[in-house]
């Protein structure tokens, strides 16, 4: 009999072999144990594995034992992001103002989620607040790429990224606000699916920026985000803002199928300025072999790109400031005590919150203040609203949208913590997706000259993931290979 390589599987196949027999959840769970406990003190991915997860994969065992039918992710080994709830464990959104805070619900994803039976490793580590695109600013310490233990895994999904790329687990949900899943999954050579904003309930996802935020997942292969989407996807009578809308597109197989390149991230003949030669060079390849597959590229202007991070951190830290207001030490999470409620507020933040937390706070408050909220965050809104009628107007000459996932491979760890505004600028390409609310993923595109994955990406119109997924697939059969 053929010793079957578990590194190797993706979910169809892990299915197929569980259904059949031929392994059981426990065997599944027990080689991804083994990976986190052989590789993690290295990785440093997951904050916590959870102490239940045999007796979830022994349910599972006992289902398939008595006969009954298997769901596609059952017993599947996931690794779930530090801001997502698990009913009675630990979610502390990578913060001391959380760090033992127990949930007292699961998310709408993880109740989806249960009824296919999946497995949880345990919760992976991130950006504290999810505000961050290295996983540096955990308040836990930060995560290491497994391509390169002294380079970052990207943020705020790092610790989830960094585990599928480290054979930790399977597959893995993380959260997107700006590029929160694409930009770790380009950094760690995985496929990354931020989903149209609505399509996917975030309750039960710790909120940073509520216009923007997406749970989606981190996976292997086109086939394994399309299984995950497909079973936390949904409208959720719990979530004002989610919505269930199929629509039927055109495929990507046909041979007009047109992908759109914006000249504003990457301008196919010119200047590419703040690009590294390696991303425009692996674009450039997977441009021509999209086209040696029939797909027809057009070159495409949506201006209002041209402000898209200058509009995301206004946008962003204005919710940010809203949301971590819930924080003060008297609800729940971390308690200080003071000789008044003020002090009581005060001394809990100073305890409880990091740099990057603070930062975006002071931001935040700053835009939405008197005197100043026509001139910044007023401003952004009208920006958004300028973006979204680009985009709609963009897509009616294209089927989708091309660019690079990131500016550059994965960068040295504190290489850019003393530069704020280098940092947010690994957001450049990903965050107008946030912003106007479209499906984007981040497909691997092959190795930087010293061997570091780099990313492409591809944005659908709104609730168009199937154009994603059928691109993708596609891609994945010409494109370059890690």
């Amino acid at each position: 009999m053929t010793k079957i390589n578990l590194a190797e599987l993706n979910i169809k196949k892990a299915h197929e072999l569980l259904r059949g027999g031929e392994i059981s959840a426990r065997e599944l769970v027990d080689f991804y144990l083994e990976n986190i406990k052989r590789h993690d003190k290295n990785i440093h991915a997951y904050l916590e594995v959870f102490d239940d997860v045999f007796e979830q994969a022994e349910a599972v065992d006992k289902k398939i034992k008595l006969g009954k039918e298997l769901p596609l992710l059952a017993g599947i080994p996931l690794a779930v992001k530090d801001l997502i709830l698990i009913k009675s464990k630990k979610c502390s959104a990578g913060s001391k103002i959380l760090e033992n805070f127990n949930a007292p619900y699961s998310a709408a994803v993880i109740e989806k989620l249960d009824n296919q039976g999946a497995v949880y490793l345990g919760r992976t580590n991130m950006d504290e607040f999810a505000m961050g695109v290295s996983t540096e600013y955990s308040a836990f310490g930060p995560t290491k790429n497994p391509y390169d233990l002294k380079r970052v895994p990207g943020g705020s999904s790092g610790g989830s990224a960094a585990a599928v790329a480290q054979q930790e687990c399977l597959a893995a949900l993380g959260s997107d606000t700006g590029g929160s899943i694409r930009q770790p999954a380009s950094f760690c050579g995985l496929v990354g699916l931020k989903p149209t904003y609505g399509s996917v309930s975030r309750r039960g996802l710790i909120a940073m920026a509520s216009s923007l935020d997406q749970i989606g997942p981190l996976t292997k292969t086109v086939e394994d985000a399309e299984i995950i989407f497909g079973a936390i996807k949904g409208k959720d009578p719990l979530d004002s803002t989610s919505v269930g809308n199929p629509i039927s597109h055109k495929s990507a197989t046909k041979s007009d199928f047109v992908v759109g390149v914006p000249k504003e991230f990457f301008n196919m003949e010119g200047e590419n300025k703040g690009i590294s030669e390696d991303v425009i060079k692996n674009t450039k390849k997977a441009i021509n072999n999209l086209k040696t597959r029939g797909f027809k590229i057009k070159e495409v202007s949506i201006p209002s790109l041209n402000y898209v991070v200058e509009t995301y951190y206004i946008i962003m830290p204005a919710e940010v400031s809203t949301n971590l207001a819930r924080y003060d030490g008297v609800k729940y999470g971390l308690a200080k005590k003071g000789k008044t409620l003020l002090e009581d507020y005060l001394k809990t933040r100073r305890a409880g919150f990091g740099d990057e937390p603070r930062r975006r706070i002071l931001l935040g408050n700053y835009v939405l203040s008197s005197g100043y909220y026509d001139a910044f965050y007023g401003r952004a809104r009208r920006a958004v609203s300028a973006m979204k009628n680009d985009f709609k107007k963009v897509f009616s000459e294209v089927d989708i949208l091309l660019s690079p996932t990131t500016p550059t491979s994965a960068f040295k760890i504190g290489e850019k913590t003393g530069n704020p505004v280098e940092m947010y600028l690994a957001d450049i390409f990903t965050c107008g997706a946030n912003l106007a609310g479209l499906p984007a993923i981040s497909l691997p595109n092959g190795l930087s000259e010293n061997g570091l994955p780099i990313g492409l990406q591809f944005i659908a119109p709104w609730f168009e993931e199937e154009k994603l997924f059928e691109t993708g697939k596609v891609f994945e059969k010409c494109g370059l290979q890690i």
